[in-house]
C-alpha cells in the first residue's frame, strides 16, 4: 500500500506541482523559486532550534536581502496563496487517487461483507440483520471547511481531470484556481451552508445510497419488491435547523432550507424521469411517465406543489407501480431495471432528500417557560413561585397545562421566535412528508424537566390530541452529564405521559453524546470512556424499560471531537451497547474529504454498514471488552482526566488560549454563520468557547492538545504498578482499545511543537509551555512502548504518509503565522505600524494550515 500511495500520490503531487508556475500572478516564477527554499530553511531552522523570526528574518537576509518591508510583507502573502493552491492540488489529487489507494472491495466493504456472509453460511442472518438496521449520518454546518463554493466545484473538476490524466486541462484548472479568491467576503448565511452541503447531497448521496442498496439485492438475491427497509442508509442535516448559538437561525431559515431541501431532490427525481420518459415510450406507459413529468416540474421549478404537482411521494410512487405492473404484463419487463433504481430512490428520499433536525440548548427552553409562566401566573394562582419546586412538581405542573402558546404575545422577540421554530416543523412536515423534520435535540440537557419543557411546549403546539409526530432527543455533553445520563433517562421513562409517547413512537428513544464537549470537558480518554460506560448504562436501562436505546454520536473531524477511524470504533462495541442503529454527525472538511466523491462516500458509509453489522452477524469473533480491560480502561480514564483537569485548572490554560493562540481570530475567518463563543460578551469564558475554535487552535499551534494530553501519564501511572504487560495484551486483543490509541497517534503525528519551541523562554507562559510538551513526548514514548510500534501510525502507513506529506506543504504557513503572532505578541514600537499586516498573516494562514490537515477542527 504504501507504494500504491507513493506512486498514486506523491510522485503525481510533484509532477503537477510544477504546473503552478504557470499560475497567473505577478512574479509568481520568484515566487515558485523562493518556496522552496523558505520551506527547508522552516526545516532546518527548527531542527536547530532557531524561532520562527529569526527564521524568516535569516531568510529574507539570505535570499532577498534588498526587498523593503513592504516588499517583504508582499512575498509572505505570495507564498501563502501558493501554498494554498498547493494544498487543493494535494486534496484533488488524493482523492483522484482514492481507488488506487484503496481496496474498494477489501475489508469493511460490502463486497466483502457478502462474501463472508456466503463462505460462512451467514446469509439468512445477513438478511435479518438488513431488515432493521440502520445508519443515519448527519450533515452539519459546523465552520471547519474554509473552501467557498466556487473553490469546492473547481477542485471536483480537477479531480476528474486528474483522474483521467488530462495535463492541459489540470493546467487550466490550476490557473483558473490561480483567479479564484479562497476567502469569502462575508459570513455565510445558514441557508448559504445548506445550499453548500445540497451540492453533497444531489451529487454524490443521490446515487450511491441506491447503488449500495442494490448491491446488497443482488449479493443477496433479494427481488427488488422483497427489500422492505429503505432507511438502512439515510441522511441528516443541521444546516437551517441548528439554532444552538446560532442568532441567525430563525423559523424563516429552517422552513427556506426544507424547501431547498425538496427542490434540490425534485430536481433530481425531474432528470431521472426524463431519461425514463426516452425509454419507456411503449403503450400503455407513456403518456403515464408524460403525466409524471408534468406533475414533477412544478415542485422542481415552480414554488412548491401545487394544485397540478405531486402533493406527496406516495402519489409518485403510485404512478410508477401502474408503471411497473404494465411493464410487467405487456411488455416482458423491458426497462424494468431502470423503473426499479428510480422506484429505489424514490422509497429512499422520499419528498425530503434529508431530514433536518431542529436544536437549541435547554436554557433558551427554560427561558421560554420563564416567560409563559409569567402570563399564566396572572390568571392561575397555584403557578406562583413555580421554579422554587422540585422538580417532579414542576413536571407535573406542566404536564397539566392546556392552552395555545402561539396565540401569547411576548415582549422578548425570542421567545416568540422559538415558539415558531417549534411551529414550523409541522409546515416542513406537511410539505416534505413526516419524516422531513422529525426530531428534536436539546443541547446541555441535564436534566428529565429539560426534556419535558420541550416534550409539553410541542405537544402544546403541535400535538395532535396525544399524537406527537416529533421524536425528543437529550444530548449529554460534559463528563459530569454523561455519567448522569442512565438517571435522567430513568426519571423520563417513568412519567407516563412521556413513556406512552415512547411506545407511539416505536419503543425507541435517541439519545445524542457529545464528544467534543466531552473532551473539552475531561480531557481525550475520559470522555471516550464516559460515552462507552454512559451507553452501556443507558442500553441496559432502556431494555429494562422494554426500550430500544438508539445512539446519536456528536462526532467532529479529528480525534480530538471524536472523529479518527470511528469505524473501528463501532466495530469493536460488544452486546452490552445497543447496536440496532449508527447516528453519527459528519462536518465541516469531514463531508468533503470522506463523501465528497463517489469513491469515497461509497467506502465509507460500507465501512460503517460493515461495523455497525458484524458483531451481530459473525459471532465467533470476540469484539466486547471484557470486565478485567474494563477495570484496566477505568484507571486509564481516570488517570488521563486528573492529568487534563491539572492542564485545564492551570491558571495560564485560558489566558493561553487567549494571548497566545490564534483563537481569537477564528470569529474573523468567515467560514460559518455561527459565533465563536455561545455567549456574546467581553473575556474568554471557558465553558462559552465552541470545541471548534477550542480543538482548532491547538490545531494551528501544531500542540493538538484534547487529541492526546493525559494519555501518556495515564499509560506510565499504569506501567509504574505493575500493569505494563497487561496493557500490551489489551492492545493486542481489543480493538477499541487499539482504536483509542490509534486516533491518539494521529493527533501526536499531526503535532510539532519545534514551531512553537520559543515560548519556553516566554516569562509568562514558559513553564505552561514546558509542561504540554511533556506530556506530548511521554505519550508518544508510551504509546509507542504499549503499542509494540515503532513509529507512529506504522500500521496505518497510507494515512501516515499522507500527514506527514500533508506537514510539509504547510511548513512556511505555520512558521508565518508563528512568526506574525510572535511579533504581535513582542510589540517592538518600530512593527507597530506594520500590525495589521501581521494580523492578516495569522488569518490567511489559518485556512491553508486548517486545509491541509483534512480533520483538524
Amino acid at each position: 500500500m504504501p507504494t500504491n500511495y507513493h506512486q498514486a500520490v506523491s510522485t503525481r503531487y510533484h509532477i503537477y506541482n510544477s504546473l503552478f508556475l504557470n499560475l497567473p500572478y505577478t512574479g509568481i516564477y520568484r515566487t515558485g523559486t523562493l518556496l522552496p527554499l523558505l520551506q527547508q530553511a522552516c526545516e532546518v531552522g527548527f531542527e536547530k532550534g532557531k524561532d520562527p523570526k529569526s527564521i524568516i528574518r535569516k531568510f529574507f537576509s539570505d535570499f532577498a536581502p534588498r526587498a523593503t518591508r513592504e516588499e517583504q510583507f508582499d512575498l509572505l502573502f505570495n507564498f501563502i496563496q501558493y501554498t494554498e493552491r498547493q494544498v487543493v492540488l494535494f486534496d484533488s489529487i488524493e482523492d483522484a487517487s482514492f481507488k488506487e489507494v484503496n481496496d474498494l472491495n477489501g475489508k469493511g466493504t460490502v463486497a466483502a461483507l457478502l462474501l463472508r456472509a456466503n463462505s460462512e453460511g451467514a446469509a439468512e442472518e445477513l438478511k435479518k440483520k438488513l431488515n432493521d438496521f440502520s445508519i443515519r449520518v448527519v450533515l452539519t454546518a459546523h465552520p471547519t471547511q474554509f473552501y467557498p463554493g466556487n473553490v469546492l466545484a473547481i477542485i471536483n473538476d480537477l479531480e476528474e481531470a486528474i483522474q483521467d490524466g488530462r495535463l492541459e486541462h489540470i493546467n487550466l484548472l490550476l490557473r483558473q484556481l490561480g483567479k479564484t479568491p479562497f476567502i469569502n467576503k462575508a459570513k455565510p448565511t445558514p441557508f448559504d451552508e445548506a445550499v453548500s452541503l445540497c451540492w453533497f447531497l444531489e451529487n454524490v448521496f443521490y446515487e450511491v445510497i441506491p447503488k449500495i442498496i442494490l448491491k446488497l439485492q443482488e449479493g443477496l438475491q433479494i427481488k427488488p419488491e422483497d427489500w422492505k427497509n429503505y432507511d438502512l442508509i439515510k441522511i441528516g442535516f443541521w444546516p437551517g435547523g441548528d439554532r444552538d448559538g446560532n442568532p441567525f437561525v430563525t423559523h424563516e431559515i429552517t422552513l427556506q432550507v426544507a424547501q431547498r431541501l425538496n427542490q434540490t431532490l425534485m430536481r433530481c427525481y425531474h432528470r431521472d424521469i426524463r431519461f425514463l420518459k426516452r425509454r419507456l415510450t411503449f403503450k400503455g406507459v407513456d403518456h403515464i411517465i408524460a403525466r409524471a413529468e408534468r406533475k414533477i416540474y412544478p415542485v422542481a421549478y415552480g414554488n412548491g406543489q401545487g394544485d397540478d404537482g405531486y402533493q406527496n411521494a406516495n402519489d409518485l410512487l403510485s404512478d410508477l407501480l401502474e408503471i411497473r405492473e404494465v411493464l410487467i404484463e405487456s411488455h416482458r419487463g423491458l426497462f424494468l431495471d431502470l423503473l426499479d433504481d428510480f422506484i429505489l430512490k424514490v422509497r429512499i428520499f422520499d419528498f425530503y432528500f434529508a431530514s433536518m433536525d431542529i436544536r437549541q440548548d435547554s436554557r433558551k427552553h427554560a427561558a421560554v417557560w420563564e416567560a409563559i409562566l409569567k402570563q399564566l401566573q396572572v390568571k392561575n394562582k397555584k403557578l406562583k413561585h413555580f421554579e422554587k419546586r422540585p422538580e417532579q412538581e414542576q413536571i407535573d405542573a406542566l404536564l397539566k397545562l392546556k392552552f395555545k402558546p402561539q396565540a401569547m404575545k411576548f415582549e422578548d422577540p425570542f421567545v416568540t421566535e422559538l415558539i415558531q421554530s417549534i411551529h414550523v416543523i409541522k409546515k416542513i412536515q406537511e410539505q416534505n412528508g413526516p419524516e422531513g423534520c422529525h426530531r428534536y435535540v436539546i443541547s446541555n440537557c441535564q436534566t428529565a424537566l429539560d426534556v419535558i419543557r420541550v416534550f409539553q411546549l410541542a405537544r402544546l403546539i403541535l400535538g395532535n390530541g396525544e399524537e406527537l409526530a416529533l421524536d425528543i432527543v437529550p444530548l449529554f455533553e460534559t463528563i459530569e452529564d454523561l455519567t448522569e445520563a442512565h438517571h435522567v433517562m430513568g426519571a423520563l421513562y417513568a412519567i407516563p405521559s412521556y413513556r406512552e409517547h415512547l411506545h407511539r413512537r416505536g419503543n425507541k428513544q435517541t439519545i445524542m453524546l457529545g464528544f467534543s464537549d466531552g473532551t473539552k470537558d475531561g480531557g481525550y480518554l475520559r470522555a471516550n470512556w464516559s460515552i462507552f460506560r454512559a451507553k452501556e448504562n443507558l442500553t441496559l436501562l432502556s431494555r429494562e424499560h422494554g426500550l430500544t436505546a438508539v445512539f446519536f454520536d456528536g462526532r467532529g473531524g479529528p480525534p480530538a471531537r471524536g472523529g479518527g477511524n470511528t469505524h473501528d470504533f463501532y466495530a469493536s462495541l460488544g452486546d452490552t451497547i445497543e447496536d440496532k442503529e449508527v447516528q453519527v454527525t459528519i462536518q465541516g472538511q469531514t463531508i468533503s474529504s470522506n463523501f465528497g466523491t463517489p469513491d469515497s462516500c461509497t467506502f465509507n458509509l460500507e465501512q460503517l454498514l460493515s461495523a455497525g453489522i458484524e458483531n451481530s452477524v459473525f459471532q465467533n469473533v470476540k469484539t466486547h471488552i471484557d470486565e478485567k480491560e474494563k477495570s484496566l480502561l477505568e484507571l486509564l480514564a481516570e488517570e488521563g482526566h486528573k492529568a487534563y483537569l491539572d492542564l485545564k485548572h492551570h491558571p495560564k490554560f485560558v489566558p493561553y488560549l487567549e494571548k497566545i493562540t490564534p483563537l481569537s481570530f477564528f470569529g474573523d475567518t468567515n467560514i460559518g454563520s455561527r459565533p465563536v463563543k455561545r455567549n456574546a460578551g467581553e473575556g474568554l469564558k471557558f465553558e462559552d468557547l465552541r470545541a471548534i475554535p477550542f480543538v482548532g487552535s491547538w490545531a494551528q499551534m501544531k500542540q493538538n492538545i484534547p487529541g492526546f494530553y493525559g494519555v501518556g501519564t495515564a499509560l506510565r501511572e499504569l506501567k509504574k504498578a505493575g500493569r505494563l504487560r497487561e496493557l500490551k495484551a489489551m492492545y493486542k486483543q481489543s480493538l477499541f482499545f487499539r482504536t483509542l490509541l490509534a486516533n491518539s497517534m494521529m493527533s501526536l503525528t499531526k503535532t510539532y511543537y519545534p514551531a512553537t519551541a520559543y515560548l519556553k523562554k516566554d516569562k509568562e507562559f514558559g513553564e505552561f509551555w514546558e509542561k504540554m510538551y511533556s506530556e506530548y513526548k511521554l505519550s508518544m514514548s508510551m504509546i509507542l512502548e504499549v503499542s509494540g510500534l515503532s513509529e507512529l501510525m506504522e500500521n496505518n502507513p497510507v494515512n501516515r504518509d499522507s500527514v506527514k506529506l500533508r506537514e510539509r506543504i504547510v511548513m512556511p504557513l505555520i512558521t508565518i503565522q508563528q512568526y506574525a503572532l510572535q511579533q504581535l505578541r513582542e510589540a517592538e514600537p518600530k512593527e507597530k505600524s506594520f500590525d495589521k499586516a501581521y494580523r492578516t498573516l495569522v488569518l490567511r494562514c489559518m485556512f491553508g494550515i486548517i486545509n491541509a490537515a483534512r480533520n483538524s477542527a
